[in-house]
Formats: C-alpha cells, sequence, structure tokens
C-alpha cells in the first residue's frame, strides 16, 4: 500500500511534464529543437541498432532488448512526426490569421 507522502511527489512529476510538454508544443524554436534532437536520436538508434548493437538485439536470442529498443526507435520517430504535424497546423493557422488581417487592413484603408 502506499503512503500519502508519495502521492504529493507523484503530482508534481505529473505536473512538472505536463507544464514542459505545453511549454514545448507552445514555443515554435523549442518544438522545433526538440523534433530536430528527437530525429537526430532515432536516426543514431537505427544506425547501432543495425550495425554496432544488432548482436545484442537478435531477435531469437535477446527477443526483449530488441523490442524494447525497436518500440524506443519507432516512439521518438512517431514524436517527432506529430510534433511536425502540429507545426504545420500552426504555420497554417498563423498564416490564414495573417492573412484575414492583412485583408481587413486593406478593406479599412
Amino acid at each position: 500500500m502506499q503512503s500519502m507522502a508519495d502521492e504529493p511527489a507523484r503530482l508534481r512529476i505529473v505536473s512538472f511534464a505536463i507544464h514542459s510538454a505545453r511549454g514545448v508544443i507552445r514555443d515554435r524554436s523549442t518544438r522545433r529543437r526538440v523534433m530536430f534532437v528527437v530525429v537526430l536520436v532515432a536516426m543514431f538508434m537505427l544506425l547501432f541498432g543495425t550495425t554496432f548493437l544488432q548482436p545484442f538485439l537478435s531477435p531469437p536470442e535477446h527477443r526483449g532488448w530488441f523490442m524494447l529498443f525497436w518500440f524506443a526507435c519507432a516512439w521518438l520517430t512517431l514524436t517527432a512526426l506529430l510534433l511536425a504535424f502540429f507545426d504545420i497546423l500552426t504555420l497554417r493557422a498563423q498564416e490564414r490569421s495573417a492573412r484575414k488581417s492583412l485583408r481587413d487592413k486593406l478593406e479599412r484603408d
């Protein structure tokens, strides 16, 4: 059974994770920096998984490590893909807003 002292620590971790994710999502330069790092890590995992680490990730002998490693690589790739998709959506929204603002300004003049 868990004690009540563990509850606030867990809530702080969850709160920190939520605020960090919001910060990454809202700031364009941070989001793009995170996308770059995540893609870079996924590429290095792909390179190392197919070359140097291949004996340790052999599916017949090390099924668990194989699945964990490639799941982590896929997770990082999916994260980068979703961040890129979100970046495209925010750019389109900003472009639409700028176009509307310019149209309104031209109509007033």
